[in-house]
């Protein structure tokens, strides 16, 4: 017999449909803002992460460049990524907490940028997915510790390549951890951490929008 069926991953539905068309819109729509810097004329995408940007006050774009994708290939992989990885752990933890990990790992994709590469648009959702698999690992058995592993392993690699952002990455997978922390030690432990962790997560964020406040990096 069929076994009951599973909870519908509506996050991970949400951020597929606002992805592809938001992409699809930039396709025909200009949108994007043209800035030159240092590093030449850049286009921004009204939802990605440019550092002078959210410093002047833009701050949706901390969360807003997880949608945000360059090219079809870019959009394609992570995508194809939410739909093998994050559907699994929404479904296994429900949406509502899966949302509040989500709003977290993106914040600390956005601020390890910022940090990082603070002059450079970023886009892409693959620093929040890293968050997820952070998340993953504290709770995932010794097999599927050892598979997150070897998946880890080649997006490190791929993370060293030029126009990846090695800074988003690690710093959704690094806010990731504290929650898959929280979540193994129970669902209540979690729901009281989450709030915790939500705002100290937009708090750093913040921070590391505003260098001039700290005199520079």
């Amino acid at each position: 017999m069929p076994g009951p069926p599973q909870p519908r991953p509506w996050v991970c539905y949400a951020i597929i449909a606002c992805a592809v068309s938001l992409f699809l819109a930039e396709q025909v729509l200009p949108i994007s803002q043209v800035v030159r810097s240092e590093h030449g004329r850049m286009q921004i995408p009204p939802l990605g992460l440019y550092g002078p940007f959210v410093q002047a006050g833009q701050y949706w774009r901390l969360l807003g460049a997880v949608l945000e994708h360059g090219s079809p290939l870019h959009l394609l992989f992570n995508m194809s990524v939410v739909v093998t990885l994050g559907f699994t752990l929404e479904r296994g933890i429900g949406s509502l907490r899966f949302f509040g990990l989500s709003l977290v790992t993106a914040l600390g994709a956005s601020t390890f940028s910022l940090i990082f590469d603070f002059d450079v648009p970023t886009v892409g959702a693959s620093g929040m997915i890293l968050g997820w698999a952070g998340a993953m690992l504290p709770v995932a058995t010794r097999e599927g510790r050892r598979d997150l592993f070897i998946w880890l392993a080649q997006v490190a690699v791929l993370s060293l390549l030029p126009f990846v952002s090695w800074a988003g990455h690690l710093g959704g997978f690094l806010f990731g951890l504290p929650c898959g922390l929280a979540l193994r030690m129970g669902r209540q432990v979690y729901a009281r951490a989450l709030p915790i962790l939500l705002f100290l997560s937009l708090v750093v964020a913040l921070y590391a929008a505003h260098p001039e406040r700290r005199g520079g990096f």
